[in-house]
């Protein structure tokens, strides 16, 4: 699998998604069942393994309660 480099959009999605489902307080499984996405899928996105969709960003987003748009952004702008 390819590795991502610091820095790069998928590190920052994966880090957003991580951090502001932690402040949700739900683990992964439980969050993965919610937003109705497969747990080891989930967690590859929170990992920067997986080149997430804008459907599922979409998805996520709903699920975090917040705009899609936050998860791109650098964690200094959000």
């Amino acid at each position: 699998m390819k590795r991502t480099h610091p820095g790069c959009l998928r590190a920052i999605v994966a880090a957003n998604v991580r951090r502001l489902r932690k402040q949700l307080g739900v683990s992964q499984q439980e969050f993965a069942y919610d937003i109705e996405m497969d747990r080891t899928y989930f967690g590859g996105i929170e990992r920067g393994e997986r080149n997430v969709s804008i459907d599922n960003i979409e998805r996520i987003a709903k699920g975090l309660r917040v705009s899609a748009h936050l998860l791109l952004l650098e964690p200094s702008e959000a």
